[in-house]
């Protein structure tokens, strides 16, 4: 059940990048707490493990050959993601369980909050 659930996850993460652009905080941190009860820590490490790969490269060549992604943005996010999964990656270690389901909990609030307002 194990395999099959991470599975599904994942397909699930992936039709939503490709569709959205996202994946990682919003769909499998969320999954991997709620559905596989792994605590916050766990969740997002397993998720950034999971990022690693190049997993969205056949959906960035999909925008790509329709002529929608800018490369320069692209590798200047990518290098903020890089150290700031660092500096994100430590701050979470210095918190509690609780502390880190409240603050993403917060956090989706507000974007989702955003976007519906903005819309």
């Amino acid at each position: 059940m194990t395999v099959f659930l991470f599975l599904v996850i994942g397909a699930l993460a992936g039709v939503l990048s490709g569709m959205f652009g996202i994946g990682g905080g919003i769909v499998i941190v969320p999954a991997l707490l709620l559905m596989a009860k792994m605590s916050p820590l766990t969740a997002t490490g397993t998720s950034l493990g999971a990022l690693l790969l190049p997993v969205g490269a056949l959906g960035a060549w999909e925008y790509y050959r329709n002529g929608h992604i800018e490369i320069k943005a692209s590798l200047l996010v990518a290098l903020g993601l890089f150290a700031g999964a660092w500096f994100g990656a430590r701050l979470a270690h210095t918190m509690g369980d609780a502390t880190l389901k409240r603050a993403f909990a917060v956090f989706l609030v507000i974007v989702a909050g955003r976007i519906w307002w903005t819309a």
